[in-house]
């Protein structure tokens, strides 16, 4: 779980040159935040627990701004940058 985290921070610092601190995209960065909320969401949606990941689901869209359905596949290194407007 870290090391993802720690290739997420790190795909973001490479890609994102406003990205100026791994500290700075933990906790600033919505795309990092909704990508680690699908995460779990999408664990749920695995092994059928699928009422449970529509609400992580609909959390992690309230607090990022970022939807993505709890059924959908994401690949590694992906970068989700500017996810409302």
């Amino acid at each position: 779980m870290f090391k993802r985290l720690r290739e997420d921070i790190a795909t973001i610092r490479q890609r994102d040159p406003a990205a100026r601190s791994a500290w700075e995209v933990l906790t600033c960065y919505p795309g990092l935040h909704a990508l680690v909320l699908h995460r779990f969401a999408h664990a749920c949606w695995r092994v059928r627990r699928r009422s449970p990941a529509r609400y992580v689901s609909q959390i992690a869209r309230f607090l990022t701004g970022i939807e993505i359905h709890p059924g959908a596949t994401i690949a590694r290194r992906v970068l989700i940058d500017h996810g409302m407007g």
